[in-house]
């Protein structure tokens, strides 16, 4: 057995991830252990970064079967080279991509409205009357993509062309 594997104790105190924890990540395949004559666990040390790269893609917000389905290119039985990783780099991008361009519209769009249905801040009377964004369905609107104006009645057409702007407006949503 190589002196460059570790033991699963060795693994959680490199990576701060508990041994149970390591134990779920390698029973979905994220690491594979290699077992010794005594039937013990011994891990690359290329596993530490496979693990990382875990644990960070999950406090972004990646889901587990997305980590899955990242690590699941990397080769088995030796360490994955740059370029390995360059192409899980890739495969991501665009999963965080979005993820980045909701957090910066959330940031931005918080301390407003969001298009809930709440009608609780004074500026949802403005944006949001008579929660007409319920139209385009559920949840918090503005942040999901649709923008205020998409509800305006002056600038939806209407179902009777002869009905004016103005007389859309009195009507209920």
């Amino acid at each position: 057995m190589p002196a460059s594997l570790l033991s699963i104790g060795e693994l959680s105190r490199r990576t701060g991830i508990s041994v149970s924890a390591i134990r779920f990540y390698e029973a979905r395949g994220l690491v594979q252990a290699i077992r010794t004559r005594g039937n013990q666990r011994r891990f690359m040390r290329a596993d530490i970064r496979r693990l990382s790269f875990a644990l960070i893609a999950q406090q972004l917000g990646l889901k587990l079967t997305e980590i899955e389905t990242a690590l699941a290119t990397l080769p088995q039985g030796r360490p994955p080279t740059r370029r390995d990783w360059q192409a899980i780099s890739r495969q991501i991008r665009t999963a965080l991509q979005a993820k980045i361009e909701m957090l910066e519209k959330t940031r931005d769009l918080l301390d407003g409205c969001i298009g809930c249905g709440c009608l609780s801040l004074d500026r949802c009377a403005l944006y949001n009357r008579d929660d007409r964004a319920a139209r385009a369905g559920a949840g918090p609107r503005f942040l999901l993509g649709d923008r205020p104006q998409d509800f305006d009645d002056d600038r939806r057409p209407s179902a009777d062309p002869r009905v004016s702007p103005r007389q859309r407006r009195r009507s209920p949503p």
